[in-house]
Formats: C-alpha cells, sequence, structure tokens
C-alpha cells in the first residue's frame, strides 16, 4: 500500500491531495485565488505566492484528514517544482521539504505538466502507456508521446501563447474578465463559429495563437473605430473555433505520424466542451480511443501530482532536500 501526498502551488491553486497506489484519491483539497487574482485582470505573482504562505498549512492538513491518513504512514511526499510562477512554487517546495525531512520521508519532484497528464490515469484506471496526449493549460501547450509512465518525446507545442492564455487574452479584449477561458466558451454558445474567418496557423505537430489573438484584437479595433456594434458572441465563438481547429489538426497531424493507437487530453483547456468534442470525434474517425479527464481534474490539483509522484516515487525518483523550483522545466 502506497499513500503518496501530493502538493501543487505552480500559479494560483493551493491544492493537496493524498492517493492510494497512484490511481485511487483519498482526498483532493483545492484552495483557489480565482476571485483574488480576478480583481487584476489575471494572476499576481507576488499576490499569489502570499496567499500561497497563508493556505499551504491548512490545505495540506485537510488532505490528509479528509484521506483519514496520519503522515506518519505517508510513503513519501510529492511536490510540483516546475515549471510555474517561482514565488509560487517555492512555497509549496518548501512546504514539502520541510514535510519530508521531519517525517524521514522521501522527497518526489513533479513536473507540472507530467501532473496534467497523470491526471488521466486516475479518471481512467485502465489506460496504460504508451498513448499521445495534447496538453493544453494556460501557460502550456504540447502534443506529446507518452511512451511509459516517466518517459516523454515532446512532438509538437505552440511557438508562442499558450492555448489558454490566448483565451485570456481575447476575453478581455470581449470585457468578460478573469478567468478567460471558461467565460470566452459560455459566449461563444450563443455565437456563429462561421460568422469571422480567423487565421489558423499550423506547422506540422507545432502550432501559434498569437495571430490569431492579436486578428481578433485588429478586427474588433476596426469594428469600434468605424462606429459599427462588435458582434462578441460571433466573435468568441469563430475564436474558438480557431483555436480549436489548430489544436485538433496538430493532434490529428501527431497521430498519423506515430500511429498512435490512444489520444488524451489534458490541461486546463481540456475542460472546453468544444475542444473535448472536437478531439472525440477526431479520435472516432482514425478508430483510436479518446480519454479526457472530468473537468476538475483538468484544472491544477493535488491528485495528478500525487498519481505523477506515485509513478516517480517507485521508479526510484527521489529528491535531495536541497530540491529547488524552477519557472521553466523540461520533461
Amino acid at each position: 500500500m502506497t499513500l503518496i501526498l501530493g502538493i501543487e502551488s505552480s500559479c494560483d491553486e493551493t491544492a493537496a491531495s493524498v492517493t492510494l497506489d497512484g490511481r485511487q484519491v483519498l482526498s483532493d483539497v483545492i484552495y483557489s485565488q480565482a476571485d483574488i487574482h480576478k480583481l487584476y485582470g489575471g494572476v499576481v505573482p507576488e499576490i499569489a505566492s502570499r496567499n500561497h504562505i497563508t493556505a499551504i498549512s491548512f490545505v495540506i492538513d485537510e488532505a490528509l484528514k479528509k484521506a483519514n491518513v496520519k503522515k506518519e504512514n505517508l510513503s513519501a511526499v510529492a511536490v510540483t517544482n516546475g515549471p510555474g510562477l517561482i514565488g509560487a512554487l517555492l512555497v509549496g517546495v518548501s512546504a514539502a521539504k520541510g514535510l519530508a525531512y521531519s517525517l524521514s520521508k522521501p522527497l518526489v519532484p513533479v513536473n507540472h505538466i507530467h501532473g496534467h497528464i497523470a491526471a488521466n490515469y486516475i479518471a481512467s484506471p485502465t489506460l496504460e502507456p504508451p498513448f499521445l496526449c495534447l496538453v493544453a493549460s494556460g501557460g502550456h501547450s504540447h502534443i506529446l508521446n507518452v511512451k511509459d509512465y516517466g518517459e516523454f518525446e515532446v512532438l509538437g507545442a505552440t511557438l508562442d501563447d499558450a492555448a489558454g492564455e490566448a483565451f485570456d487574452k481575447v476575453a478581455r479584449v470581449l470585457g468578460l474578465g478573469y478567468p478567460g477561458g471558461p467565460k470566452v466558451s459560455k459566449l461563444a454558445e450563443q455565437g456563429d463559429p462561421n460568422a469571422v474567418s480567423f487565421p489558423r496557423p499550423l506547422n506540422g505537430c507545432d502550432f501559434s495563437f498569437s495571430g490569431v489573438k492579436t486578428a481578433v484584437i485588429n478586427y474588433i479595433h476596426k469594428l469600434e473605430q468605424n462606429g459599427q456594434p462588435v458582434p462578441h458572441a460571433d466573435i468568441a465563438a469563430s475564436f474558438q473555433a480557431a483555436v480549436v481547429d489548430v489544436l485538433t489538426s496538430a493532434v490529428e497531424h501527431a497521430a498519423v505520424k506515430t500511429g498512435a493507437k490512444k489520444i488524451a487530453l489534458a490541461g486546463g483547456v481540456a475542460s472546453n466542451s468544444f475542444l473535448r468534442t472536437s478531439l472525440s470525434s477526431l479520435a472516432e474517425r482514425l478508430g483510436v480511443d479518446f480519454f479526457v479527464p472530468p473537468p476538475t481534474l483538468c484544472t491544477d490539483n493535488g491528485a495528478m501530482i500525487s498519481c505523477a509522484g506515485y509513478y516517480n516515487y517507485i521508479s526510484g525518483n527521489a529528491a535531495p532536500l536541497n530540491l529547488n523550483a524552477y519557472a521553466t522545466l523540461r520533461l
């Protein structure tokens, strides 16, 4: 019986979770700062870090309490040490190091992107590597060939903005506020995805979202300068369609290139119903299996870190107590 405490603090969620043997979630506690950062239109790193300091001990204690697990019975402490906001990461890493040292337990580092991939193992207990995975979130957009639980090949990535970042910026210019992704998606339900033809930059398995974001901004400005009404819902729907088309086309290119039999989706943008439907249809057309976590496991959470930490732990991937945090960290 392997009990892993997973700690996540890479952005604006302070989270902790206890899993049993990697895939059974015993507790998953998340403290979100979304309402705080909404005032500023996006995440303010310094404010995020300070709020992590306030919340981290309570979140860890709650995770252990809800799991009905004594900290002395933990097998290891896993923590996100990158990529992410450096100040925010340091809070989680420091807490994990202190706890691991006090308990004489292994300290297990987890790459945040690895965590998002691992969310699929919790949602689909039968899923095993190899498979193709699109990780799309506010800070990351990658297509990965998951060869084994700890072996990854990056097949493609965004050349500029991440998909979620583009959603947030378009939401801001549409006056929707933060977080932008869910708000753009909800508004898009009322619009016509074919109303405006926005660009769809694509280069094999790589993709770009800076151009479509700029096209949306320029389109809105042109309408305003000419005194014309701005069709917010149509713009949201057309923008969303462009982003989803780019992501789906890149995944299709990667799937054909690798001969993948399984496709998975992960990350915050994986909550987007339009993207989920598009990739599901692609998988059906290609005759491959499709996996996606529920929305609760798409956002940053401790369960995914605990799960990824389990596989790192059983492979002997522990870290010394001088483990550092990294704003950028390759898989």
